[in-house]
């Protein structure tokens, strides 16, 4: 954990509610979790857990996340790209991504007549009650709606099959310490 006095204001979602609020100047945080371009941080003084996005990097004294790559013939194809981006979303408690804890069930690129294209997610939760499974995917949604070629994207999520351990991938149960 890495102590951080706040170098100014920032919206943060706290955690699990997911409720919105303003952290303030001065404000003392230990960063628990730096990744997927946002960060978990624990503000004592607020008695929890909060989430701060990268656009709000600065206030914690990091650099912001770098923009998305751009395509091209020698770079990747966009399914691999929408991938490796929704691999850069985590859930704030837990050190995996959605695509490694099984959080995804679907994706789907339809390509539009102006030469973009509609991006279509199903992702679930760990728990229904999770308070941050609406956060997670507006996160998601804004990731890819940052992605080169990319004109709409919808995040839906949804409930059948319910999630379980089991599918958490490989690389995700290596990082849990679960295998």
């Amino acid at each position: 954990m890495e102590r951080v006095e706040l170098s100014r204001g920032c919206e943060a979602i706290q955690i699990p509610a997911g409720h919105v609020v303003t952290l303030p100047e001065g404000l003392e945080v230990f960063i628990t979790q730096a990744l997927g371009g946002s960060f978990t941080v624990e503000a004592p003084a607020y008695g929890g857990l909060f989430r701060i996005a990268g656009k709000d990097a600065d206030a914690l004294g990091k650099e912001p996340p770098a923009a998305p790559e751009t395509l091209s013939a020698e770079n990747q194809e966009l399914d691999q790209l929408v991938w490796e981006t929704l691999k850069t979303c985590y859930d704030p408690e837990i050190p995996v991504n959605i695509v490694d804890l099984g959080l995804i069930y679907d994706m789907r690129i339809a390509p539009q007549p102006d030469g973009n294209n509609w991006i279509e997610v199903k992702m679930t939760l760990t728990a229904q009650g999770c308070g941050m499974g609406f956060s997670l995917a507006a996160e998601a949604r804004q990731k890819l709606l940052d992605l080169p070629g990319v004109s709409n994207a919808n995040v839906e999520l949804v409930w059948d099959p319910p999630w379980n351990p089991q599918m958490i991938s490989p690389e995700g149960r290596q990082r849990l310490g679960l295998d």
